[in-house]
């Protein structure tokens, strides 16, 4: 920091001055703790590894690319966040990188593909009084810059891309309901998006609060934001003869009375688990157009 001394003589204009030119000199702390590196070529699974430690989550945590196989840098692709189920490295419902990886929908649709880690739970949301449980702060204000930092994303909205299931199929949808002007569209498989309360699936400890919970409510940001979707299918709802079936059927009729276009794929049964079958239909549905469009790249504060 640069010394600066205050002579008696100042005016008060000039005081003003000196204590504005100091306070730019300081960083944002929230950016000043984020440690973000990459700890190795690729992990033991072959993918990029960025380990981070951000005050947004507890102790470290992981995030892992998966680039096309005819990775150009000088050209740019649409980022596929690919939400997990589980906290850490957590694989009991399997891995949707390497599931991604195996059918080659990387390639087919020419997109770099992410996966974070989360310390706790993922919800997606941002609980109300802990610092280090705010999901929804970490992934668009850590890793969304991240990644846009170290590969040449589309810039904006368009090239955003949201996928998950069970619990990161509701975190995709409250994701994109929230930050409509940051994510371009989002497909969930087998979630609860009719859920009305926190405490089921371990959500209560993440919400933290019922009126926390409200303002993640699927139901409540559907009436909310639906003016602000436009006329393009940004939401996609797959599975049927599945554990969340009623639940999806109720988050479609919610669409369909506030008139939100919006992918349905009946599917089939699939079963709970990123290896069933559902994610190259999932990610055809909101990524199957090549064509894309740049927007604007405000990221919600």
């Amino acid at each position: 920091m640069i010394p600066v001394r205050i002579e008696k003589t100042m005016t008060t204009s000039k005081i003003l001055t000196v204590v504005i030119l100091l306070l730019t000199q300081l960083r944002c702390p929230a950016e000043d703790k984020n440690r973000i590196e990459i700890s190795a070529p690729v992990d033991d699974g072959g993918f990029r590894l960025h380990t981070v430690r951000s005050p947004y989550q507890a102790g470290t945590t992981k995030v892992r690319v998966l680039l096309p196989d005819a990775f150009d840098k000088s050209q740019r692709y649409r980022v596929l966040y690919v939400l997990p189920v589980e906290a850490l490295d957590g694989r009991r419902w399997g891995s949707g990188l390497q599931t991604i990886r195996k059918a080659g929908l990387h390639n087919r649709h020419k997109l770099i593909c992410v996966a974070p880690t989360f310390s706790h739970l993922p919800w997606y949301a941002d609980h109300p009084s802990d610092p280090m449980i705010r999901q929804e702060s970490y992934l668009t204000r850590v890793v969304l810059p991240l990644v846009e930092k170290n590969y040449p994303a589309i810039p904006g909205r368009t090239g955003r891309l949201l996928v998950g299931f069970s619990k990161s199929g509701w975190g995709a949808f409250t994701l994109l309901l929230r930050n409509p002007e940051v994510f371009a569209a989002a497909a969930a498989f087998d979630a609860p998006l009719a859920l009305d309360k926190p405490g089921p699936y371990g959500s209560g400890p993440i919400f933290g609060s019922r009126e926390n919970f409200e303002k993640y409510r699927i139901e409540s940001l559907l009436k909310k934001n639906a003016g602000q979707l436009g006329s393009s299918k940004r939401l996609a709802l797959l599975g049927y003869f599945v554990n969340f079936r009623k639940q999806h059927e109720k988050a479609r009729s919610w669409m369909n009375s506030l008139k939100i276009q919006h992918h349905w794929h009946k599917g089939q049964e699939w079963k709970h688990s990123w290896e069933s079958g559902w994610l190259p239909r999932a990610i055809e549905l909101i990524a199957g157009d090549d064509k894309v469009r740049p927007e604007g790249n405000q990221l919600r504060k």
